[in-house]
């Protein structure tokens, strides 16, 4: 279990109504289709980034 990488659950709480057009892309590319919807994604550098990106849009925990 050691080498169990950490999986995060990403769920999308706010709406995209007025955002720049990047942070909606970001949303899609996050793989979220609907308010409250969620998504377990793999923790990597690049995931944190589009997390950063969004973060007043979405709510993250660790996932079991």
């Amino acid at each position: 279990m050691a080498n169990e990488a950490t999986k995060l659950k990403i769920t999308w709480i706010k709406s995209t109504i007025g955002c720049p057009k990047d942070q909606i892309a970001t949303i899609d590319s996050l793989g979220l289709k609907r308010l409250n919807d969620s998504v377990i994604k793999e923790d990597c550098p690049s995931l944190r980034g589009m997390i950063l990106k969004v973060r007043h849009l979405v709510y993250v925990e660790e996932a079991e």
